[in-house]
């Protein structure tokens, strides 16, 4: 938006003292008008990666900070996204059971994709790179569980074991679910009190809680996806016992299925690079509550 004066109009002289009147009252209406400007201005028009300027309304009417570069230093966050794009390669590997603690389960999967073959694990690794670059400005130290460096897994137990043995203070496994046509939205994982085996996630189920209570919040504030029509009651939240990416976790971690790849709805904006930015910065945004907050 530009603001232009009229044009060919001739400058006239003035007084002093008219000039320093006009001048005075401009001050005022210039103000205004940049503040405006300010909080209308086009957000997808801001260049990728870039934070949002203003504070937005988190869950329960609170708002969500906007904290400057560097703010995040010292705190550690571990991205998982979700598959591999070589799993169905090697099925042999990724089939092979692993303890979760409750029980035995398949070390990977193969993961979905849309119905035109757009890969979940191809997705996932694009957002795991938006998300890291926004965390990484903010001063963050970010580690992915695999960067696409690997021929498949790697396995659920180990992702969980990369984010204990970092230390993270957040950990998000990054998804896409594979439901049905006409079921659509999204919805955040988090863990139930499981102490079983190699698991106990008692200490970390109230703030894996709070972490996806505001990475939910952010994610849709941002992007504008509903909450999953057929899973979590409306409330985008879910909890569950059988996934060893949580059970296995030592570190608050949640899981989010960021909508679902058989729904063309959905599919329209999870194949899109600008709505995978937005997916990135409403996650970004609640990450960053939860570690300021904790």
């Amino acid at each position: 938006m530009s603001y232009e004066g009229p044009e060919n109009e001739a400058p006239r002289p003035r007084s002093r003292r008219a000039l320093t009147i006009t001048f005075a009252a401009l001050v005022p209406v210039a103000l205004l008008a940049w503040l405006a400007y300010s909080a209308l201005g086009d957000e997808p028009d801001r260049p990728a990666g870039a934070a949002s300027p203003s504070a937005s309304a988190a869950p329960g009417g609170t708002s969500s900070p906007s904290p400057s570069a560097g703010s995040l230093a010292g705190k550690v966050v571990v991205i998982d996204p979700g598959h591999n794009t070589g799993n169905f390669r090697h099925t042999a590997e990724i089939n092979r059971q692993v303890d979760i603690g409750t029980g035995k389960k398949e070390c990977d999967t193969t993961g979905t994709a849309t119905n035109a073959g757009y890969p979940e694990a191809e997705f996932t690794l694009d957002l795991a790179h938006r998300l890291r670059a926004l965390l990484e400005k903010q001063g963050a130290t970010v580690r992915l569980t695999h960067d696409g460096d690997r021929k498949w897994g790697p396995c659920v137990d180990e992702r969980a074991r990369i984010g204990n043995t970092a230390h993270a203070d957040a950990a998000i496994s990054l998804h896409a679910d594979g439901s049905a046509e006409g079921n659509r939205g999204f919805h955040v994982i988090m863990p139930g009190a499981v102490h079983a085996g190699a698991a106990d996630t008692r200490p970390i189920v109230a703030p894996s809680r709070k972490l996806g209570a505001l990475v939910a919040g952010g994610y849709r504030r941002t992007t504008g996806e509903p909450f999953s029509n057929y899973l979590g009651d409306d409330t985008g939240m879910v909890t569950r016992t059988d996934l060893g990416g949580l059970n296995l976790s030592t570190v608050p971690k949640v899981f989010i299925e960021c909508g679902n790849m058989r729904d063309k709805s959905d599919v329209a904006l999870l194949t899109s690079g600008p709505w995978r930015q937005k997916a990135a910065q409403g996650i970004s945004e609640g990450i960053v509550s939860f570690l300021h907050e904790s």
